[in-house]
């Protein structure tokens, strides 16, 4: 894809124009991105409601109708239901069964499981399961 970048003097001016085929997951990713600029989700713990940058987030897990979010070292909660997480978050962000959402990026490495499903082993040692619907399309994202 060609991307072209143009300097304006006013920001009355700027706008973004897409030319695509087709409007894929990855287009629609990159519409939402410009018009909400949503890079960071609200999320509370114990103590407060903060905003976490998607960009530390290692998953969503859906537990007893919670959703949580676990980052490196912490673990929040969000108001979001995975379905509108899955609407609002970027391609880099990948449904791999019915309660949980991973963060592509934080995945170190991915081993096939009995049963055909597979084993993601993220940057902070945890590993999750992919189940065996969703392998398909994760082995499409990751090239393999």
């Amino acid at each position: 894809m060609q991307v072209k970048v143009k300097t304006v003097d006013r920001a009355s001016e700027e706008r973004a124009e897409i030319h695509a085929v087709s409007i894929t997951k990855e287009i629609r990713d990159a519409i939402n991105l410009l018009e909400h600029n949503q890079q960071s989700i609200p999320v509370t713990d114990s103590e407060a409601t903060m905003l976490c940058p998607l960009s530390q987030i290692y998953y969503f897990d859906s537990v007893d109708n919670h959703t949580f979010v676990y980052t490196k070292d912490n673990c929040y909660k969000t108001k979001y239901r995975l379905y509108e997480l899955e609407a609002m978050l970027s391609c880099d962000f990948f449904r791999c069964s019915k309660s949980m959402i991973i963060n592509i990026r934080k995945i170190a490495s991915v081993k096939a499981e009995i049963n055909a499903r597979m084993r993601a082993v993220l940057l902070n040692g945890e590993a999750v399961i992919i189940s065996r619907n969703y392998v398909k399309d994760l082995k499409e994202k990751l090239g393999i």
